[in-house]
């Protein structure tokens, strides 16, 4: 028998001999083990359990190999998410690959475990900029943006209900943990896969280097924005880390802005004197931007209920005026916006808003406070704990408790604004006891995400809101695609435009100065990708006199700015208003 002969030959040896035959066996040995793990023993048969085992290591090696491939080509811009922005070959991953061909194995071991918590991580990152590009149009802002965590809880929760929220915030939990840890092992195992194929990985790694030069040199797209020759890992990670150094610089800057207030030292009798004994109202209305005024899927109809309650107001004795400001924000973030036209400072990010509420920066309300208006606020949203009501200081605050809803739900609206107009008459208006007020007023209906909105009854039959029940005008496609969330964008924008018309008109007198404004554009997925943050703004009112006022402002006749109309930025409207209606 052959094994039996080559034992026989073993014994026969002398020591040297035979320490020489081990080290063949060694060899024969270790070939095996290579060939039984690619499913074949060295006599060709394949053992019992090990094809099942090979293939399933193969089936996690490519698996581990998509997962890296997939973070590092990854888009972080929703408006480039496409199918060919992952065709790119990324430059980290070249430069990976050859230093772990380049260490000793312990070293190699550790740089590919931590290469891979950097590159988990980085996937997160990504992932944070893909949802606010989407929803706000911006990158995510790691030093500021986490509060908006809980903003983004709550949204869910008024609009879907508490277990979806729930839902939504366990699953991203567990991708939070779970990417970095993914992604870490599979670091490790492409290393292992790395070092088996030395040789093969050398000439396919200098064979790549030589395409991304070429790529880079002839700028090579698959689409538009998104270059094969692919650095935008570490142009994320650049691009971030300089925001945090402005994040920490802005925080000095703004600091020095506060203290610098024209009107900071203006006594009470020398501000606002063009509208003594007016009735003042800032109304905001909820992602009324631009676009609503402008593009063609809405201008028609929003634009017929604009120009329709021009002419139904100029016959009640109202005449108006609009323009536009910009807005620090866009898609979402109101407070911003209602921070930077109330404070005459450009309040863009969460940074900003807290240390404007520890200052003690006079408002355009506190203004009209130290001129002796009474000062109200009513925000139907406003469900819980609001600190910014001690900065803000109003005299009177209406909340959704306290405005006293009885009716049905409709999505993140906790009310109609219908109602919410008519219980700030009931509540305020109703009531005067002779010193004119100021209200600041906010308007939820055309909130995202834009479900159905009831339709506009009887001034006098709103009572508390119960009538509502079964008027909601229901979407026609219960899928919810694009085509039908801007369809209900739009319904909810002529709601909402339409009930502050109606209320103007049938309760609207001599002494009222209205002025109503968009807070933001609505969601890239309604404006589509570069959308203007540009809002409308419009002031109502029966006394001439307040309109000659403005008439160095440029301001188009009627309810509707033109594309002519003049913008400002909204951090300037403070004090031109305050000049405009100053001594």
């Amino acid at each position: 028998m052959p094994g039996l002969s080559l034992l026989t030959r073993v014994r026969q040896l002398p020591s040297q001999g035979r320490r020489a035959m081990k080290g063949e066996l060694s060899d024969v040995t270790v070939t095996g083990a290579t060939a039984t793990d690619g499913g074949t023993a060295p006599d060709g048969t394949a053992p019992e359990g090990r094809p099942r085992r090979s293939i399933v290591g193969r089936l996690v090696t490519l698996l581990a190999v998509l997962l890296v491939l997939l973070v590092l080509t990854l888009p972080y811009d929703f408006g480039r998410f496409s199918p060919g922005a992952f065709v790119r070959i990324p430059l980290e991953a070249l430069l990976a690959v050859a230093l772990l061909l380049a260490l000793p194995p312990r070293a190699s071991r550790f740089v590919a475990t931590l290469a891979g918590l950097a590159l988990g991580l980085l996937g997160l990152l990504k992932l944070f900029d893909l949802g606010f590009t989407a929803s706000l149009s911006r990158a995510f802002d790691p030093v500021l943006d986490w509060a908006l965590l809980d903003e983004g809880f709550a949204f869910l929760s008024e609009s879907y209900g508490r277990p979806a929220a729930i839902g939504v915030a366990i699953a991203l939990a567990v991708v939070a943990v779970s990417l970095p840890i993914l992604v870490t092992l599979s670091m490790r195992r492409l290393r292992g896969l790395v070092i088996r194929h030395r040789a093969g990985t050398t000439r396919t790694v200098a064979a790549l280097v030589v395409v991304w030069v070429v790529c880079a040199v002839f700028n090579v797209r698959v689409v538009e924005g998104v270059t094969v020759a692919d650095t935008s890992a570490t142009t994320l990670t650049n691009g971030h880390g300089f925001q945090v150094r402005l994040r920490l610089d802005d925080r000095e800057k703004f600091a020095a802005l506060l203290e610098n207030d024209r009107f900071e030292q203006t006594p009470g009798d020398q501000l606002l004197t063009a509208l003594r004994g007016k009735n003042v109202v800032i109304s905001f209305v909820e992602s009324y931007g631009r676009d609503a005024v402008e593009d063609p899927e809405f201008a028609p109809q929003v634009g017929a209920v604009l120009d329709d309650g021009t002419n139904r107001l100029n016959a009640a004795g109202f005449a108006a005026q609009s323009g536009f400001l910009t807005s620090p924000t866009f898609g979402g973030g109101s407070w911003l916006a209602h921070d930077t036209l109330l404070s005459g400072l450009w309040v863009d990010n969460d940074q900003r808003h807290r240390t404007l509420l520890a200052s003690d920066r006079m408002t355009l309300n506190g203004a009209f406070r130290r001129a002796d208006w009474q000062t109200v606020g009513v925000m139907p949203a406003v469900s819980r704990a609001w600190p910014e009501g001690s900065f803000f200081g109003y005299e009177r605050f209406y909340d959704a408790r306290a405005l006293g809803y009885r009716g049905p739900k409709f999505s993140f609206g906790t009310m109609p604004d219908q109602y919410t107009l008519a219980s700030w008459r009931r509540l305020e208006q109703a009531k005067r006891d002779g010193r004119p007020t100021m209200t600041e007023l906010a308007l939820v209906s055309s909130h995202a995400p834009w479900t159905p909105v009831p339709d506009l009854v009887d001034w006098a039959a709103i009572g508390n809101g119960a009538i509502f029940r079964g008027t909601a005008k229901e979407s026609d496609d219960k899928r919810r695609n694009t085509e039908q969330i801007r369809a209900d964008y739009r319904h909810s924008i002529e709601y909402t435009l339409s009930a502050l018309i109606s209320y103007v008109q049938t309760y609207g007198d001599d002494d009222l100065v209205f002025i109503f404004l968009g807070d933001h554009q609505p969601a890239a997925v309604v404006t589509g990708d570069n959308a203007s943050r540009d809002v409308p703004i419009s002031i109502i009112t029966r006394d001439r006199a307040v309109l000659d006022r403005i008439s160095g402002w440029g301001w188009q006749d009627g309810l509707k700015p033109g594309p002519q109309a003049p913008v400002w930025r909204m951090d300037t409207f403070r004090d031109r208003f305050l000049t405009a209606f100053g001594p």
